[in-house]
């Protein structure tokens, strides 16, 4: 194992307490710090210590593929670490989205298509370090028919038939390429007095019309499932699902991939004629997962992928892993490693191991998360 030193990016909607409090940092920050990166991704790939200063993972992994991933990763995903590990800090609203699957990212990016930066997938999968809000997925339609209609009235009936008829896929587009002013279709939801039955729903659209009061996402929010993540509870977000995360801490784990394709509550780029094409609108009954124990304090969360596994790691341990392995703690302090070193972490602090080092050696009074390749 070796130490990373791992970026943060600094998008719109990230807190400005949550990392620096993670890192011991003893006051916030002038910005927002919304994601810290640990990985090789070309976009802000974390760095070893080399003989004349830091030295980007990413770089690293190319100069020696084989060595750092094995045969059998660069065989199945080719000479780059296929996974991302971030912990996620969201104050405010993330955009309303969604990733391509695998072919799609393959034929857009070939084609020149500036909404896809690279041309993989983007499955993920995000566990809650603290409680964490979350639209996740379609909710079943008649439920969000009744919700448009007590909120919106006659003005949304077209929304409200398409969704009586199980149509999602024309309620989404209709909202999202709304005919009028968004900023007078949220107005009308927003000031409505619908009753207690739909007191959650009117809370929603309150809470994302003060970020964006002019863009109907706001009403797209009421098709999808609210959630409330517990700590150590998942979603799992595979290609095609909309979904947006609205605040909370946790670590996400996905495939090595920027490919995002938004349709709302965003000052970033929209293309709803892409995300519509990407989307699966089909009903997710329930997008939480929960973690499974494997081992006295060892827990994961199965996913369909074989691009990446995650442990969850809180008492000494050995783990046996497939493949290259990125370890974040995420409280108190750990110790991990493998034939070739052991590295110290405190909260916020990463390190990086190669395949074929053996079972990893986790000791200390702490909490950290593995991330590694899928079976």
């Amino acid at each position: 194992m070796e130490p990373l030193d791992s970026p943060i990016r600094d998008y719109a909607w990230g807190s400005r307490t949550v990392l620096a409090r993670l890192q011991g940092r003893t006051a916030p920050t002038t910005g927002p710090e919304a994601e810290l990166w640990v990985g090789a991704h070309p976009a802000a790939p974390s760095t070893l210590d080399g003989e004349d200063g830091p030295v980007s993972l990413a770089e690293t992994i190319a100069a020696a593929p084989i060595g750092w991933l094995g045969v059998d990763a660069v065989t199945r995903f080719g000479p780059r670490l296929p996974f991302l590990l971030k912990f996620l800090a969201a104050d405010a609203p993330l955009s309303l989205q969604a990733h391509p699957d695998l072919d799609r990212a393959r034929e857009r990016f070939a084609a020149g298509d500036t909404n896809y930066v690279d041309a993989n997938h983007k499955p993920e999968l995000l566990v809650a370090i603290e409680p964490f809000d979350a639209l996740c997925g379609f909710r079943d339609p008649q439920r969000s028919a009744d919700a448009l209609e007590a909120l919106g009235g006659e003005p949304l009936r077209p929304v409200v038939d398409h969704l009586r008829r199980g149509e999602l896929a024309d309620a989404v587009e209709l909202l999202l390429t709304w005919p009028g002013k968004g900023a007078d279709l949220v107005k009308l939801v927003t000031g409505a007095q619908p009753g207690e039955r739909f007191a959650d729903d009117l809370a929603l659209v309150r809470r994302l019309a003060q970020h964006y009061p002019s863009d109907p996402g706001v009403l797209v929010a009421l098709l999808l499932n609210p959630v409330r993540l517990e700590p150590a509870d998942a979603v799992w977000m595979p290609a095609g699902n909309l979904h947006s995360y609205l605040s909370g801490a946790g670590v996400e784990i996905m495939a090595a991939s920027d490919n995002v394709l938004r349709g709302g509550l965003t000052p970033k780029r929209v293309d709803v004629g892409e995300l519509l094409q990407v989307l699966r609108f089909e009903v997710l009954d329930d997008p939480v997962v929960k973690a499974v124990e494997v081992a006295p304090g060892v827990s994961t969360w199965p996913v369909p992928v074989d691009d990446f596994a995650l442990h969850r790691v809180t008492r000494p341990t050995e783990l046996r892993l497939n493949g290259p392995a990125l370890a974040l703690c995420t409280a108190g302090e750990i110790t991990i490693g493998d034939s070739t070193g052991v590295v110290s972490l405190t909260p916020g602090k990463a390190a990086v191991g190669p395949a074929g080092a053996g079972p990893l050696m986790i000791a200390g009074a702490g909490e950290a998360y593995v991330a590694s390749l899928g079976q």
